[in-house]
């Protein structure tokens, strides 16, 4: 089998749980260290599916590697390679397939509720799931490309998960581990203090309370959306 493409955009925003799940399930992978330089492959040819992390940046800011980003994942779409996108990897997803990212009303920093849709293309991906606690922290979010469902929702935020064809997108974050929100607090102490006006923002010790509840419930999810996911992967 080809291996799954993941791409890291910030040293403290990989693979998390997904790798996990990869592991598990013996599917090979492979990494791109974009934030170390890492070219973006020019085709997808090379793997089976694609899925691309988190990171601080925008994807409207002008980085060299945007462009080559957003033509992979058009390229993988036309050719029928599964993409699936955490957060930014989502907003990248959007944009590549012809949505757009802009600021969201508030910043979502922490855990917060999500509701499931009620469509049968959404229970499709959730199974029994209808609603979770997941974990969040961005400022922007996406709209729906042309032919893309929307299967997830927040308070805060109403494009949480769209899905097309075979792609699923993501605005919140299903792969973290108690490791990496101990260091994303420790990294963002300065824009958690700069927005904790908002109500959708928590403090680290807040976050952090939460986890031994809301990890391994969010983690049960994570197993359920990349499940269906790999259903697709060109193997």
């Amino acid at each position: 089998m080809k291996p799954i493409a993941i791409f890291r955009h910030a040293p403290h925003e990989g693979p998390g749980h997904f790798a996990h799940f990869c592991d598990t399930n013996a599917l090979p992978w492979q990494l791109f260290r974009i934030d170390a330089g890492d070219p973006v492959p020019a085709v997808p040819d090379a793997f089976s599916g694609l899925v691309f992390m988190g990171g601080p940046m925008s994807v409207n800011d002008d980085l060299p590697w945007i462009a080559p980003t957003l033509a992979l994942i058009r390229a993988a779409a036309a050719a029928g390679i599964p993409v699936l996108g955490h957060c930014l990897g989502g907003q990248l997803m959007a944009k590549a397939l012809g949505g757009s990212v802009g600021g969201n009303p508030v910043k979502e920093i922490g855990w917060g509720g999500t509701r499931v849709l009620e469509s049968s293309l959404a229970r499709a991906w959730f199974g029994p799931v209808r609603a979770f606690e997941a974990f969040h922290w961005h400022g922007e979010t996406f709209s729906l490309p042309p032919g893309a469902e929307r299967i997830l929702e927040s308070d805060y935020c109403a494009n949480q998960a769209f899905v097309l064809g075979s792609h699923l997108a993501l605005q919140c974050h299903v792969e973290m581990t108690e490791e990496m929100i101990q260091s994303w607090c420790a990294v963002g102490t300065s824009e958690i203090a700069a927005a904790i006006a908002s109500p959708a923002v928590q403090t680290p010790r807040q976050m952090q309370a939460l986890n031994a509840t809301n990890l391994p419930a969010m983690r049960a999810v994570a197993e359920q959306l990349y499940g269906h996911w790999v259903l697709g992967l060109q193997r």
